[in-house]
């Protein structure tokens, strides 16, 4: 099911990510851990690419298990930015004819061995010019890009980089979702600047849930996000304390989406690290809050 559509007719969606396995021999604990969150039934499950091989070659192997085995909807990841245009065409045609319906569209991170590069002489420079790619060979693909709701590290601005996701939804992008974000407020002013800006697609909330102090350097570091003071204490007072952390983490995480769903924002997409306990540990609470499945 394309994942439009699906958004249409629930309420409320919480989705989760998973990654594939490093290596071949992660491979079943990987397996082990999508199953168990699958079995919980979220309205999708997105699965992460490694360009360049490694993780990439698992990408389409659990999506299409996610899909088929688990009948629940999946979201295949794909990158372009280390990649030859004919290796980049070549995954899209074999995510359609797997019957892969969605595809996150990404650019991805630059290596650091390719930093220095003329990055003109590249295949794909930006995410809208692989968005683009994707239209032109599947019409019928639902596409989804990626959003900063605190500006992307590479934008001088904001206004810049929502003039870039206006350029990504008009090339074909029917839905977006946000890197993880810790205050929501950011995201409500981000949202009503995307709308000013006249960019009307489904926005889902990217929530990470941190189960543990070293997360937050990670996440810092990944995203740039910013840590609210209330979040800092969090981590100051249950940080040196396992299972206290990771419980707070989660009532964290849980905080915000219901918040969220109480602000209109009612898709939320969980980056789960390929932890089922987490996961269902997040589902379980916010069905007893609702009074309903999510």
């Amino acid at each position: 099911m394309k994942l439009t559509e699906l958004l249409a007719r629930r309420k409320y969606a919480l989705s989760f990510e998973v990654f594939p396995p490093k290596t071949d021999t992660a491979y079943e604990s990987v397996r082990v851990a999508t199953e168990q969150i699958a079995r919980l039934h979220p309205a999708f499950m997105s699965v992460t690419y490694g360009a360049g091989g490694g993780t990439s070659a698992y990408t389409l192997e659990m999506a299409d298990m996610i899909r088929r085995r688990y009948g629940v909807p999946s979201l295949a990841h794909l990158t372009c930015v280390s990649s030859t245009r004919e290796t980049v065409q070549a995954r899209i045609r074999d995510f359609a004819a797997a019957g892969i319906e969605n595809i996150m569209a990404l650019r991805g991170d630059i290596p650091a061995d390719r930093m220095q590069e003329d990055r003109g002489r590249w295949a794909y420079r930006h995410a809208v010019e692989l968005v683009r790619e994707i239209r032109e060979i599947d019409p019928e693909m639902c596409i989804g890009g990626a959003c900063y709701p605190e500006v992307h590290p590479e934008s001088a601005d904001q206004k810049e980089d929502i003039r870039y996701l206006r350029e990504k939804v008009e090339a074909g992008c029917s839905f977006l979702t946000t890197q993880m974000f810790f205050d929501n407020n950011l995201l409500y002013n981000f949202l009503y600047k995307l709308r000013e800006a006249g960019v009307t697609v489904p926005v889902i909330a990217g929530i990470m849930p941190i189960t543990n102090a070293n997360q937050v350097e990670r996440a810092i570091k990944l995203s740039g996000s910013f840590m609210p003071q209330r979040f800092k204490s969090l981590v100051n007072t249950f940080g040196r304390q396992p299972e206290a952390m990771k419980q707070a983490g989660i009532a964290y995480a849980v905080d915000q989406i219901i918040d969220l769903y109480a602000n209109g924002i009612t898709h939320v997409h969980v980056y789960s690290m390929n932890k089922p306990d987490v996961a269902e540990q997040i589902q379980s609470r916010l069905s007893a809050i609702l009074g309903t499945d999510v």
